[in-house]
């Protein structure tokens, strides 16, 4: 493509340039209110998005940058739609994983038993390593402030890399996990949900990260391989028999209260009802039968604990075992054995630390005879809190619940039958739901015992003697929420009272970051707070997330509206896939294989990036690729040049005036299915399908049309008016149709010639392309005189001569019809491929041959 040669029309640059648009057009979006939500609109004009807020203690990577473009190329189509979209930010700044960046940056950690130092200082940051192993301890009031200004800190990061990112989100709706809003919220859904009898308290063996101190839910799970080794132990059985079991946890050997046998098992069957004594210590414990006994798994019985895995609670509560705890919540053993546990033996394992506490047991087994050959060495699964580094234990702790029918089978068909209501997109992921929901064992532990968090909203009366009375909680009215029962007395208390005999004393722990995070639609709607907003855009229309967190945020989420409005919280929920490195891996801050996405922002510009983001689709796993981001920033330059060449040849002008020459309305016909392509996939949340459509047309209409038209448009008369009229709603079209995924470059040119935002006006239509073709027309016209061109092109290339160069003379032959057909376009084609004279000869070959003499 050459230029005109004549001078630019005002307000196109003379050298267009994609560097420095995004700061542009950021600051003018801001300025304007282009993505504001328009709140007066009634809620079938409304498109509302239930958008992730990500975690703030860590760095954004290309994942993140992977779906929150998916979810911003759905917010501009919508828009475009005519809809007023909903689609707020938020940031995830409770729980753990800020407690822990808190704590690495500033070396400090909670000692809620110090006072609040309203003149403590944090020291600079980051500390060093020293600093990080010998921590400061400070009092709960001033880390939980500390962990506040940290969020905010990161906070404005992540909002800065999303603004140059181009998300197209109304900044006023931004909210935290841990402000007030949120805290409100969590805090009423849970006192609902107590007054219900959905939330509950209840004693039982807890998922315990020894590292945290906290206990762990269920969804928060993972598995990961660790070297281990089988010991095989000897029982003393009835009659002086010999009871072999292999167990890779011999230091939970105080703790066994029976041994485990599956029903058909033949060998032992004559033991089960029986007793048999443990070695080492000589405790009697009872031999009995289950189906979740493995035959096939070491000897075929097994060894009973509480608690060593889950498997051990599935057994302990439904054959009525007794309960003998040995670990702590420190990860140690006790210091005093369990009921009916000799102290004698006991006392070498008293304080120790687990694996401290293997070797002396196995030295005592090894001391008694009772350990059977060496340790077999093996790699076995373990389990782990997902942000843990240290195996969990199950102690036996006070924890609050809410139920999510992993006990109740009414709730659980209910909640099922939530899943098959909502759209998946794609279809398959709503098999994880229903295998997750399907497979639940209890119901869901809100409760931690940590400091940065929502607190759980009661207190509890204290006896005379100072007991607290944990069956009647105390709780506030709704108007006081929110509550932190740590630094305020209960209605009807004085703060005097605290921790006396008949006074009162707080829930010390707080609700699990989910339990908030659940309540996204409801925090970010308004629930409560303003009825207006909350009936515009609740129930959602979308959710976009993760796949990994169907069972936690999506699940919850579902379950939460299920309980507290009777509805599902959004119509679609669309899965993004994973990133993966060059070798096919999945990328994780865990695996230290991630790219963060500032350097290739800036090096590329976001535009590019977005387009690389926009290849994969919903569900699809996308490999990190900077020859794909690379493709991008080429269709971006070429967009720019494109649309500064048919600008310059005075299309603006001729926008809405009818084409009427065949080639053009051929160009036009074959847009209008482009539109109607793209429409369809964005509807369908098929991002990938929409820009492919958009894209290969764009490269045809560059690369053919334009080269095809350009000598008649720089001319006068009916067919320049047709190619310029067809040239500027060509334009205009492909502009819209690329905004959602190149937000900045489709702006910056419809600045040159339109007035308003790109983004703010209308999704194009067949009828509007349609209308612009005046007179019959033949889509396959562009295509055939493109291959026409094509053809005089590559005789060129194979004469190593300059596409510029004369071709005296060139024969078309074909059928007949063809060449009817090309006698339409035919001028063009001679103008584009400089033949001097284009002969048809029908008749000689079955598909069109070019033959020319150069």
């Amino acid at each position: 493509m050459t230029e005109p040669g004549r001078s630019a029309r005002a307000g196109v640059p003379e050298r267009p340039t994609l560097d420095g648009i995004e700061d542009t057009w950021a600051r003018r979006w801001q300025d304007d209110g282009t993505y504001a939500f328009d709140r007066s609109k009634a809620r079938a004009d409304v498109y509302s998005i239930d958008t992730p807020p990500p975690t703030v203690s860590g760095e954004l990577h290309m994942g993140h940058v992977f779906s929150y473009t998916h979810t911003d190329t759905v917010a501009r189509f919508q828009r475009m739609r005519g809809r007023t979209v909903f689609y707020p930010m938020g940031w995830d700044d409770n729980g753990l994983p800020t407690e822990r960046r808190v704590q690495n940056v500033y070396g400090v950690r909670c000692d809620p038993t110090l006072p609040y130092d309203p003149q403590w200082q944090p020291p600079a940051a980051p500390v060093d390593d020293a600093a990080r192993k010998n921590p400061t301890p400070i009092s709960r009031r001033n880390f939980v402030e500390l962990c506040g200004t940290l969020t905010v800190i990161d906070e404005q990061a992540f909002e800065a890399l999303w603004r140059r990112l181009g998300l197209s989100v109304d900044w006023s709706l931004t909210y935290t996990t841990i402000g007030r809003a949120a805290r409100v919220a969590s805090q009423r859904a849970f006192l609902r949900n107590l007054a219900r009898g959905e939330a509950y308290q209840a004693e039982a063996p807890t998922l315990w990260d020894v590292g945290f101190a906290t206990a762990v839910a269920q969804a928060e799970l993972e598995d990961r391989e660790r070297p281990g080794a089988y010991h095989r132990l000897r029982f003393a059985g009835p009659g002086g028999r010999e009871v072999l079991i292999d167990t890779t946890r011999p230091e939970l050997l105080p703790a066994c209260v029976a041994l485990v046998c599956h029903p058909d098992d033949e060998r032992y069957a004559d033991l089960v009802g029986a007793v048999v004594r443990t070695p080492v210590f000589g405790v009697a414990v009872p031999v009995r039968a289950h189906p979740l006994a493995d035959p096939a798994k070491g000897t075929g019985v097994a060894m009973v604990c509480t608690f060593g895995d889950l498997t051990d609670v599935t057994w302990w509560r439904e054959l009525a075992l007794d309960t003998r705890v040995v670990i702590g919540r420190d990860g140690r053993l006790l210091p005093e054995p369990p009921a009916g546990v000799p102290a004698g033996p006991y006392a070498t394992l008293a304080g120790q630390t687990v694996a401290g506490a293997r070797r002396a047991v196995v030295g005592l087994l090894a001391d008694a005879g009772d350990l059977v050959g060496e340790p077999r060495p093996v790699v076995h699964p373990v389990k782990f809190y997902e942000k843990g580094d240290r195996p969990l234990e199950i102690v036996s702790t006070r924890q609050w619940y809410l139920r999510n029918g992993g006990r109740d089978a009414g709730l659980r068909a209910e909640l099922l039958a939530r899943g098959g209501e909502l759209h998946w997109v794609p279809g398959h992921m709503r098999s994880r739901y229903e295998h997750w929901v399907g497979g639940l064992t209890g119901d869901w532990l809100v409760s931690r015992q940590r400091f940065f968090g929502v607190p759980v909203p009661v207190w509890y009366r204290l006896d005379d003697t100072g007991e607290p009375d944990l069956t009647h909680p105390l709780t506030p009215d709704e108007s006081a929420l929110p509550v932190d029962p740590s630094g305020e007395p209960p209605p009807g208390y004085d703060e005097s009272l605290r921790g006396l005999p008949g006074g009162f004393v707080g829930d010390p722990d707080v609700l699990d970051t989910w339990a908030t995070s659940s309540l996204t639609p409801q925090i970010v709607g308004g629930w409560e707070t303003d009825p207006d907003l909350f009936g515009r855009v609740f129930p959602m229309d979308l959710r976009p997330q993760g796949q990994e967190i169907i069972r936690t945020w999506l699940f919850a989420t579902v379950a939460r509206a299920h309980l507290e409005h009777g509805v599902l919280p959004w119509r679609d929920a669309v899965l993004s896939g994973w990133i993966l490195d060059p070798d096919r891996k999945k990328m994780a801050k865990s695996k230290g294989n991630v790219v963060t996405p500032m350097a290739l922002l800036e090096q590329y510009g976001s535009d590019a990036v977005r387009y690389w983001a926009a290849s994969g689709r919903p569900g699809m796993d996308l490999a990190f690729d900077p020859a794909q981001i690379r493709v991008g920033r080429r269709l971006a330059t070429k967009l720019l040049n494109a649309s500064r060449f048919a600008l310059g040849l005075g299309a603006a002008d001729a926008l809405r005036a009818p084409a009427t020459q065949p080639l053009d309305t051929a160009m036009l016909a074959e847009l209008s299915g482009v539109v109607a392509a793209a429409t369809s996939a964005f509807d369908a949340y098929d991002h990938t399908a929409a820009l492919q459509a958009t894209e290969s047309f764009f490269w045809r209409f560059c690369d053919d049309y334009i080269e095809l038209v350009k000598e008649r448009a720089y001319g006068t008369g009916p067919g320049a008016d047709s190619a310029r009229a067809a040239l500027a709603t060509a334009l205009s079209v492909q502009l819209r149709l690329f905004a959602p995924v190149l937000p900045f470059v489709t702006e910056e040119v419809w600045s040159w010639w339109r007035y308003g935002s790109v983004h703010r006006a209308p999704w194009p239509t067949t009828y509007e392309v349609d209308r612009a073709i005046g007179s019959a027309a033949d889509a396959g016209l562009l295509r055939l005189a493109s291959d026409a061109l094509g053809q005089v092109r590559r005789a060129k290339s194979e004469r190593k001569l300059s596409m510029k160069a004369e071709v005296p003379l060139a024969e078309a032959l074909g059928p007949a019809d063809l060449l009817d057909r090309l006698t339409l376009v035919a001028d063009d084609v001679r103008a584009a491929g400089r033949i001097g004279r284009l002969d048809l000869l029908p008749g000689r070959t079955p598909e069109l041959v070019i033959a020319c003499a150069v």
